[in-house]
């Protein structure tokens, strides 16, 4: 057994590839085992073991940078660099991180949870290198999934013009988080699937180095035919043109020919791109057999692969799924749109409803969102499905291509709020304060799942603009679903709890968390009024007049960054009227970045519960003194 004993990275270089090849299969063991229970990213992981031991094996880090694309494929190298015994805490609270975390050891140099950022960072190093007048080597690993995306050409472009001396490894698996989609993923299937490709620039060259050198016009012509022949034969010919020298296709689960390979590369003085072919999932049959199940999963049983979830009420998710169907069936102008993420996003069973109507773009979100304006100003009504945190890359296009042209797009905005054990590289937090001050804009979330639906219909009802409707990554509360949907009045707000003299406005799931607190303060004989703020742009003007004409103080509660969110709309909405009898509590997420963890923690940490709002409003009554009434309010 070696795996016990490496807990640096230096350990590996005094192994044979025989033993490297019997650590991998370890390796590959312990995922298994460790994930079955905490969950996690085992499909991408257990098909970079080979190429994460060999990239230890050949270089010294954390003098030589390595920087993972994404993040979540890292889990091996952070076995490798001494974090073995902390696996039975990954993704929980105050544990293991599941992306690289540079606060947890020196061999983490660069932080991502989003796609398509690693050759831009390792872009940098090299440069900063360079300036320094150091030595090291700099290594980014890419998926093929995020050469999808535009930030990551943008990189390509410009190490080939600069020809830093770097690498770029292209993690090959045909897979980003589901099937990989575009022209750059139909180029890079021709390399893999052609066998004459492995052998072929090896013999070009050589029949390059026959041909004699010759001056004058049939010089050009020989330069003319040599470049014919390196574009007939030449593989990754695109990587050549852009400046690169390009090595492979490498067989990503074989050690020794994955040491051949970078060793190669050190002898090229200039940026190199190593096509790495591997299996996502390698190792075990489920994850193999079923890419999309097995990239981020719940813990299981080994031995059949079978998801332990406990039983709940639909997510919210699956009734956008749902209802996004019905109103498809409505509607044929309906086209919904996701940047690589149909299951996440929930409309695998809309493209299987409606295959011509369902357009993934890639991880391609500005792409995606000016696409969504086109489409609707030739009269289409697009979603645009997208995360909350992956919406956050397309927010010029928003601003400038979809607002500006006052364009008619449906946004969907899922895992709006706390997501877990993403942790804060993923959390869905920062939209409501970077979407509610751009002009046309309208915003709202329900606060259940049955509002989810009809706020659905309101959007697809409306013809005025964009609007987006958020919802979190959560269950919904179980509440009976109505059949009629129907349009929610825009900008209009309901009071789901009668009150007087203080209220909680709340936002999605935290209308519930302030109406279990409506019902402890009443044993206090505090009669909270609970008011569900399901427009967050437009404010419901009217109500926010009557709150302050009553002077009744407030707390906005909401599951989102307290800069620029509601609360800071609702404040600047009574400065505006000059309206300055009531008091304005904010709760929301303070301005620190939250880690991973349960939600129920992220919102104990952020005072986000029903014992913080009891303990505001109490404090709200010690400046504020209410005589109530002995009027009878409703529960």
């Amino acid at each position: 057994m070696q795996l016990p004993q490496i807990d640096q990275p230096e350990q590996l270089k005094s192994l044979s590839v025989d033993e490297l090849t019997s650590l991998a299969t370890e390796i590959r063991q312990f995922l298994i085992e460790k994930l079955s229970v905490t969950g996690g990213h085992l499909g991408p992981n257990l098909g970079v073991v080979e190429l994460t031991i060999a990239l230890h094996y050949c270089y010294n880090s954390p003098k030589d940078k390595f920087i993972f694309d994404v993040g979540h494929q890292a889990y091996v190298h952070k076995i490798l660099t001494g974090r073995m015994d902390r696996f039975d805490t990954l993704r929980k609270y105050k544990g293991l991180c599941g992306f690289v975390k540079r606060s947890e050891s020196e061999h983490d140099v660069w932080e991502a949870g989003h796609s398509s950022t690693s050759l831009s960072a390792a872009m940098g190093m090299a440069l900063a290198r360079d300036l320094k007048g150091e030595d090291n080597k700099v290594v980014a690993v890419i998926g093929d999934g995020a050469l999808t995306g535009g930030m990551a050409f943008e990189a390509l472009n410009h190490i080939g013009h600069e020809k830093k001396k770097l690498m770029v490894i292209l993690n090959d698996n045909e897979m980003s988080i589901a099937p990989n989609v575009g022209a750059m993923h139909n180029y890079l299937s021709k390399i893999r699937s052609d066998r004459h490709y492995l052998r072929a620039k090896d013999e070009v060259e050589v029949l390059l180095k026959k041909i004699p050198a010759i001056g004058g016009k049939l010089a050009k012509t020989v330069e003319k035919l040599k470049d014919s022949l390196k574009y007939m034969v030449v593989p990754g010919i695109l990587f050549e043109e852009l400046g690169f020298t390009y090595l492979g296709p490498v067989d990503g689960h074989d050690l020794q020919k994955l040491i051949e390979a970078f060793r190669q590369a050190d002898n090229v003085d200039g940026p190199v791109f190593v096509h790495v072919l591997t299996t996502k999932g390698k190792g075990y049959t489920p994850a193999e057999t079923d890419f999309y199940k097995w990239h981020g999963i719940t813990p299981y049983k080994i031995e059949s692969g079978q998801v332990l979830k406990s039983a709940g009420n639909p997510m919210y998710t699956d009734v956008f799924a749902q209802t996004l169907i019905e109103l498809g069936e409505r509607d044929s102008r309906i086209i919904a749109v996701t940047p690589a993420m149909p299951g996440g996003s929930g409309l695998f069973p809309f493209a299987k409803r409606f295959p011509e109507r369902m357009i993934d773009v890639g991880i391609a979100e500005q792409h995606a969102a000016t696409m969504c304006a086109a489409l609707a100003m030739e009269g289409m009504k697009p979603v645009f499905a997208v995360y909350s945190t992956f919406m956050q890359r397309s927010y010029d296009q928003i601003v400038h291509d979809i607002c500006r042209h006052n364009a008619n797009v449906m946004f969907a905005i899922d895992r709006a709020g706390f997501v877990g054990a993403d942790g804060e590289t993923h959390q869905g937090v920062y939209d409501i304060a970077f979407m509610r001050h751009i002009p046309n804009m309208v915003l709202m979330m329900p606060k259940d799942e049955n509002e989810l639906r009809h706020m659905m219909f309101t959007a697809l009802e409306y013809n005025d603009g964009p609007i987006a409707y958020r919802y979190p990554r959560i269950n919904g509360l179980g509440v009976s679903m109505d059949e009629t949907l129907v349009s929610i009045p825009i900008g209009t707000w309901e009071t789901v709890r009668e009150g007087e003299g203080y209220a909680v406005l709340a936002v999605g799931p935290m209308v519930q968390v302030a109406l279990d607190a409506a019902e402890q303060l009443k044993r206090d004989g505090i009669q909270l009024q609970v008011v569900n703020a399901r427009f967050i742009k437009p404010l419901d003007e009217d109500m926010l007049r009557s709150l302050a004409k009553s002077r009744t103080n407030m707390i906005v509660l909401e599951e989102a960054c307290e800069a620029g969110s509601l609360g800071s709309a609702v404040l600047e909405f009574y400065a505006s009227q000059h309206l300055f009898n009531t008091t304005v509590s904010i709760m929301g997420i303070p301005d620190r970045f939250i880690e991973h963890g349960s939600i129920k923690e992220q919102r104990e940490e952020t005072d986000l519960t029903v014992k913080a709002v009891c303990e505001e409003i109490h404090a709200l009554m010690s400046l504020h003194p209410y005589e109530y009434s002995q009027r009878n309010f409703p529960s």
